[in-house]
């Protein structure tokens, strides 16, 4: 028996890095997946993956600042597969990096909806599903960075991120009692589209690994790991935690 069989799952951001890699690997585990990301041809084509492997997944595109889409993803769980028990509410940006005085209040807000907003519309729609199926696990993707860190450059992404830790212990209080289980995931420096983006010289990817204890960049699959473990019942007496999966780069100091 695999970790997730018969569990229906939503997962945001899943048409690269992490996301993606949590898809493939729940769907392995033997979830039924509702897929969300902005770009429809890379979505479709992690849910084609899933589906030759002959798991069962469902492609929403679509934009998680939008409320309307987290409705349509709910709607989709239940229509196609019956109900939630697992969200993996992993979508984010790291926005603009530069000094706050020359941040935009219209970049400022783009960010703060995607990272945090995002995570308040989420769970509006996914704890009253999971409440209709007896409970659930919901995990959200925040970072390090304005948790045990602070990197120059990245006001914005911190602020939100961070917000997600708050959310997610209130959450996790006011829904223990009923069977939902809410926390964090706190990656470090993974080889994604997103980490690329700000490390995007050899010089900076090697400076972002010898951050850490084990002086390298993460795999995809490695976080995606540590996810499922929140989302699986292997974390059953786990809730209201911001789980640091960074290398060690919050107490590294060599």
């Amino acid at each position: 028996m695999t970790r997730l069989d018969n569990k229906v799952a939503i997962v945001t951001g899943a048409s690269s890095g992490i996301g993606r890699a949590a898809a493939l690997l729940f769907a392995r585990q033997g979830a039924k997946l509702v897929l969300s990301a902005r770009g429809r041809e890379r979505l479709d084509a992690v849910a084609e993956e899933i589906r030759s492997e002959g798991g069962m997944s469902i492609a929403v595109p679509g934009d998680v600042s939008e409320e309307a889409h987290h409705q349509a993803l709910i709607a989709t769980a239940q229509k196609e597969f019956g109900g939630l028990d697992i969200a993996f509410n992993n979508a984010g940006t790291t926005g603009p990096v530069g000094a706050l005085p020359d941040l935009s209040m219209e970049e400022w807000q783009e960010v703060l909806g995607i990272n945090l907003t995002s995570g308040f519309l989420a769970a509006k729609y996914q704890l009253p599903a999971m409440e209709a199926r007896g409970g659930g696990s919901i995990v959200f993707t925040s970072t390090f960075v304005g948790y045990t860190a602070g990197f120059p450059g990245l006001a914005a992404y911190a602020a939100s991120k961070s917000g997600l830790v708050g959310l997610v212990q209130v959450l996790a209080s006011e829904y223990g009692p009923k069977g939902i289980r809410v926390n964090a995931l706190l990656p470090g420096a993974t080889d994604t589209p997103m980490g690329r983006d700000v490390a995007n010289t050899p010089e900076a990817r090697q400076f972002v690994a010898g951050l850490n204890a084990f002086k390298r960049i993460a795999e995809p699959e490695e976080i995606a790991e540590a996810a499922l473990f929140l989302c699986s019942d292997a974390s059953s007496f786990t809730t209201g935690t911001a789980m640091l999966v960074d290398g060690g780069v919050s107490i590294n100091r060599a």
